[in-house]
């Protein structure tokens, strides 16, 4: 059956109530729309932080329809985030049992809307959005949810989840001022890179670390002024060397040995944030080890702060924080490095087939900037 008839366009098929199809100029001609009535997406089957084993595709799966609020998405691109094995093994919310979708992010077209989303959207229009759910072909945005963007283009997408992290976290946990030192863990990565130039920007020294010498000219690139390949490099002892005094903010996602590291690093009134800890995520726990016993001494050896931030808790600031990363993306002064997989070993990631090497890709520590799916769409489509 076409989703026209599914909609309840076609003679004998009841329409549905959070639909009004007498506007139905906002979904274009149902028959022309190139919205077909079928959809692959990627289901959560079991829990497991081992994402192969948890996820599934799945095809031949209905295709939304939008809700007299909401917009249908067709998404061209969909973000991969390090906490995206967090979600498929159930630790964010232990109630939801499976099957349930998954994925973050995603950027892409309106193909259709509910009458009161009409106030404000129309067909054809680009948007970003953060919802669970996004690793499918098309997914259902509450339109107060979306984000207008000028184009779709997978820039956009890196600054919604892991731009917004750097963004708010450091102006609301990291207290910057000019010549503070700030050390930036996993840099080169897909949130480490604003925390590196959003610091810059508040005339921050700017310490990173990564993996390669190529990450390394990466960070140079975009402002950091110390890069430290911790395959070449010992980092304990470049900081002791290079910063006795210790650094003042650290922007912390790796966890472990690295976390301990960065405790030890804290200069008097330090502050340390965690947005993540990364080299934990694959455990059975979810946790990386580290030295806790001896903590609270060396925090209040040095009156310093461990602050946590996860994004979910500052939604209130959300909007104000896009919408100066887009501004200054717009102006040229901001730099959204996406990796869309040209340089892995099976080549660019393109379909929702990808998405498993995507993320396998990013827990070998191989990106630089943020990783990002492409979805084609139909040739067919008229949109």
């Amino acid at each position: 059956m076409s989703w026209s008839a599914r909609s309840g366009v076609a003679l004998g098929c009841r329409a549905r109530p959070i639909v009004d199809l007498s506007y139905s100029r906002h979904f274009l001609d149902f028959q022309g729309s190139g919205i077909p009535s079928a959809m692959k997406k990627l289901v959560v089957t079991r829990r497991s932080p081992n994402f192969r084993e948890a996820v599934a595709l799945r095809h031949g799966v209905p295709v939304p329809l939008p809700g007299d609020g909401d917009l249908l998405v067709r998404n061209r691109f969909v973000g991969i985030n390090a906490s995206d094995i967090n979600y498929s093994a159930g630790r964010y919310d232990t109630s939801v049992k499976p099957p349930f979708d998954i994925g973050f992010e995603g950027v892409g077209d309106v193909v259709a809307l509910g009458l009161s989303a009409s106030a404000d959207y129309t067909v054809g229009q680009a948007v970003a959005y953060v919802k669970a759910g996004s690793f499918a072909e098309y997914t259902v945005v509450p339109a107060k949810q979306a984000v207008p963007l000028p184009s779709v283009k997978p820039e956009f997408l890196t600054l919604m989840v892991s731009g917004a992290t750097a963004y708010i976290s450091l102006k609301e946990l990291g207290e910057l001022s000019e010549g503070q030192k700030v050390l930036v863990t996993a840099a080169a990565g897909g949130t480490g890179q604003f925390a590196v130039q959003l610091a810059k920007k508040a005339k921050c020294h700017v310490i990173g670390t990564c993996s390669s010498d190529e990450k390394g000219g990466f960070l140079k690139s975009i402002g950091c002024d110390r890069a430290i390949n911790y395959k070449t490099e010992n980092i304990e002892s470049v900081l002791r060397k290079d910063y006795p005094e210790g650094v003042d903010v650290v922007y912390e996602s790796v966890g472990g040995k690295m976390f301990d590291l960065a405790v030890n690093s804290l200069a008097t009134k330090g502050r340390l944030i965690v947005i993540g800890f990364i080299t934990g995520y694959q455990n059975p726990t979810g946790l990386s080890p580290i030295k806790a016993e001896v903590l609270p001494a060396k925090l209040l050896k040095k009156s310093a702060s461990i602050r946590g931030f996860f994004l979910n808790h500052y939604f209130s600031e959300y909007k104000m924080a896009l919408k100066h990363l887009l501004e200054m993306y717009e102006k040229g002064e901001l730099v959204c490095e996406v990796d869309l997989g040209d340089m892995s070993p099976e080549g660019k990631f393109i379909g929702l087939e990808s998405v498993f090497r995507a993320v396998d890709y990013m827990y070998m520590g191989k990106n630089i900037g943020k990783i990002v799916v492409e979805l084609p769409h139909s040739v067919n489509s008229k949109l």
